[in-house]
């Protein structure tokens, strides 16, 4: 009998090179424990967590939290969890934590828990994009506008990019701003809504919080304009339709009532 002792094989998540990580922190302003509302038999965090299950690209998918409630119904719907600080400022450093877990990962996508509706299409075109394009470091989404109101609204994140899908400026304002307005501008998309889920390499994610925030950043108040100010390349995957994710009672009411319809 021999005594030499077999290597430890890896887990899924040391050897899992494309990670998704879903942030769920506990308490929302404006929707206190939007996270844990049920509907069906599902909390909205399960319902986010089937919906990223269904894409092809990611390895392993994790669910970073710093509440044991949140954690303990994860796991009782099969998730992996990993418990982060609760000192974390951002889900984005929440999910820099979470991938000290994973070391072989070098795309992290970052998945906000109240997307119950995210298209897995549009998370594995995330994917997609950002690794056929070896010099950015970022990833994200965008969908045209065709509202006037919602173009108006600083509360909705306008994007504008170049022929290759490279970001060239995030704003609230209206961007580009028309000098002449025509309503023929937004049949024809020429306005886009940034949507806020994330693709990473592993090396920019674990810089990013260590990164001194931009003139820009700290005007709009928006963290991506950090990455283009230190001369990173964030890439724009086009989608047909914005995701609907959940802040409000309304919101929620409405997922239910098309859950119900569906």
């Amino acid at each position: 009998m021999s005594t030499r002792m077999s290597k430890r094989m890896p887990t899924r998540s040391e050897s899992a090179k494309c990670v998704l990580v879903i942030p769920a922190r506990r308490h929302s302003t404006r929707l206190p424990d939007k996270l844990l509302l049920c509907a069906g038999g599902k909390t909205v965090l399960q319902h986010t967590y089937e919906a990223a299950c269904q894409a092809s690209l990611p390895d392993f998918i994790l669910i970073a939290t710093d509440d044991d409630e949140i954690a303990a119904k994860a796991r009782r719907f099969g998730a992996e969890v990993v418990m982060t600080s609760r000192d974390c400022p951002s889900g984005t450093d929440r999910v820099a934590e979470a991938i000290q877990h994973c070391p072989a990962a070098e795309l992290i996508v970052n998945l906000q828990g109240d997307e119950p509706e995210i298209s897995p299409e549009a998370i594995d075109g995330l994917v997609k994009s950002l690794a056929g394009n070896p010099s950015a470091a970022i990833a994200t989404l965008a969908t045209p506008i065709r509202d006037r109101d919602q173009l108006d609204d600083p509360s909705c994140v306008k994007v504008v990019f170049d022929r290759q899908g490279r970001a060239l400026y995030f704003s609230r304002s209206v961007i580009p701003h028309p000098r002449e307005w025509d309503d023929s501008l937004l049949v024809d998309s020429q306005f886009y809504q940034h949507i806020g889920v994330y693709a990473y390499r592993r090396k920019l994610l674990l810089e990013l919080a260590a990164l001194e925030p931009g003139r820009t950043e700290k005007i709009e108040k928006l963290e991506q304009l950090r990455v283009l100010e230190h001369g990173e390349t964030i890439l724009v995957t086009e989608i047909d339709e914005a995701t609907r994710g959940i802040d409000t009672a309304e919101d929620y009411a409405a997922f239910v009532n098309r859950r119900r319809a569906g």
